[in-house]
């Protein structure tokens, strides 16, 4: 174990923490298609005296989103004429989420910015993957609360992506100081350290994560520890392209105070996997206290991030690519970790 890197750290000002890349290509000229469809206004509106009816229209309108969200999401039966207990959740379930509807009215009653954001990222993914064929639909919803999902690149998150449509969650973007994730129940579910990241500003990132996970498939299972942090970090390299103006704290998901502490100890951050031996473990239990979201990373202080493997790994391929700079993402993205390891030379002071 190591002292704790963050206890007596002065954190300098430094501009890790926000992207500006003057090197980033101008894609003001590359033609997405973009359709913002307000899923949880049309939801809200049907008519529970007339339910099965009114569900329909929903379907029909949502051909593509609406069968996924009743089963998936709200973890429902597919519905027909005969299933009363579903249509009664439905009930229930807009009863119950009539406030947290009320509060998404107030905090996304205009969401220009955040498709802005996305519809500039998608131009980002036509240029690096221009055969990628990208959702073309931006789909809002409100969903249970514990309805969650995991990024491969770290994050609990109510956004997925579907065969059309990038879709989020909004009832876990409401800011991080909305009351209900602060309530006792709030609170079991996503501590503080998760649901600070509650916020507007996270929609358009997540919805980016999720399609770096769409186009490269993660393998992992029987890579040693080192590996794994790079093909995270592979993932965070691609989202800084796709992202080059959006701040590192939000692509990375730690607070500024944290990611400054990283980037002024990284060599001792590095050191400390070297000497404890556990660059090269297998071993799952090892590997999942560097590769998974946590309030810290207990060996380097309370003030330390969790999940301090995507960091690493997110530096080793950066030096790689600086290596390499004829090297395209997608290219980079079919690299095997242990050639990204190797070539890096990787050797932080």
């Amino acid at each position: 174990m190591v002292r704790s890197l963050y206890s007596f750290l002065v954190i300098s000002v430094l501009l890790f923490s926000c992207s500006g890349k003057d090197d980033a290509p101008d894609v003001s000229g590359i033609g997405v298609k973009l359709a913002v469809e307000r899923f949880e206004q049309d939801f809200f509106a049907v008519d529970t005296n007339n339910l099965a009816a009114s569900l329909k229209e929903v379907y029909q309108k949502y051909p593509g989103f609406f069968p996924n969200f009743n089963t998936e999401i709200l973890g429902l039966p597919p519905l027909n004429d005969t299933s009363f207990a579903a249509y009664n959740a439905i009930k229930q379930f807009l009863r119950d989420y009539r406030p947290i509807k009320d509060s998404v009215d107030k905090q996304f009653k205009n969401i220009g910015s955040i498709e802005e954001d996305v519809r500039k990222g998608l131009q980002y993914v036509k240029y690096y993957f221009p055969q990628y064929k990208a959702p073309q639909k931006l789909i809002t919803y409100i969903g249970p609360m514990d309805a969650i999902f995991t990024s491969r690149t770290g994050g609990i998150q109510s956004d997925v992506i579907s065969p059309d449509a990038l879709t989020t969650g909004l009832q876990l973007h409401l800011g991080s100081g909305f009351s209900v994730y602060h309530s006792a129940m709030g609170q079991q579910l996503y501590p503080t350290y998760l649901s600070r990241r509650f916020t507007p500003e996270y929609i358009a990132v997540n919805c980016m994560k999720n399609i770096i996970d769409d186009i490269y498939v993660e393998d992992i299972s029987s890579k040693p520890l080192v590996e794994q942090m790079i093909e995270k970090g592979k993932r965070i390299y691609v989202l800084d392209k796709l992202m080059p103006h959006t701040p590192d704290t939000l692509k990375i998901g730690y607070t500024k105070r944290q990611l400054d502490g990283c980037y002024e100890s990284e060599g001792k951050i590095w050191n400390f996997f070297l000497t404890n031996g556990f660059l090269l473990t297998k071993d799952p239990g090892l590997q999942q206290g560097y590769l998974s979201d946590a309030p810290s990373t207990p060996e380097f202080g309370e003030g330390s991030p969790g999940y301090i493997g995507l960091f690493v790994g997110w530096q080793i391929v950066k030096k790689f690519m600086e290596k390499n700079e004829q090297l395209s993402v997608q290219d980079l993205l079919l690299t095997d970790s242990k050639k990204i390891f190797e070539e890096s030379k990787y050797k932080p002071k």
